[in-house]
């Protein structure tokens, strides 16, 4: 499935998203099976390390203040993490992974690593690192959301 911008050139918008939405859709089903979004991998994945809040943690995953509750209500349901008060900010939480928590989330990093390979092993070897680099390369700077259009976004949008 592809579509053609203007001038008959691949529209990289679009398949930038279906590749986003089959990713995601594939992701999420493979989670399913661990009773977990790929919302709640991404927080519990950037809380392993430990002396996050919510809010930072909300800011990593792209995830709103009220979508970050729910998603943190759901895991400490679950017990796969918890919330406990910051000692330098009473007001702000910081976000512990439990035992628990850390064995599904391998789990899940595994289920992501199987679905990255399948994915990659539909490119010619030789082109799989550059696709990586690329793609990194385009998400850390061009497409990092830093230079979006909007207020205070790039001239010319």
């Amino acid at each position: 499935m592809t579509s053609c911008a203007p001038g008959g050139t691949p529209d990289l918008m679009f398949m930038l998203s279906w590749a986003s939405h089959a990713l995601m859709a594939e992701h999420a089903a493979g989670l399913a099976e661990l009773g977990i979004s790929p919302r709640a991998h991404c927080v519990l994945l950037k809380a392993r390390a430990g002396g996050l809040t919510q809010r930072q943690l909300g800011e990593l995953c792209g995830i709103d203040k009220t979508t970050m509750v729910v998603t943190l209500d759901q895991l400490e349901t679950a017990g796969l993490a918890r919330r406990r008060p910051s000692p330098s900010d009473r007001r702000a939480r910081l976000v512990e992974v439990t035992e628990e928590g850390e064995k599904v989330l391998d789990q899940a990093q595994r289920i992501a690593a199987r679905i990255q390979d399948d994915v990659l092993a539909a490119l010619p070897e030789a082109d799989r690192a550059v696709f990586l680099r690329s793609i990194a390369s385009l998400v850390g700077d061009r497409l990092s959301g830093a230079g979006a259009c909007g207020p205070g976004g790039r001239d010319g949008c």
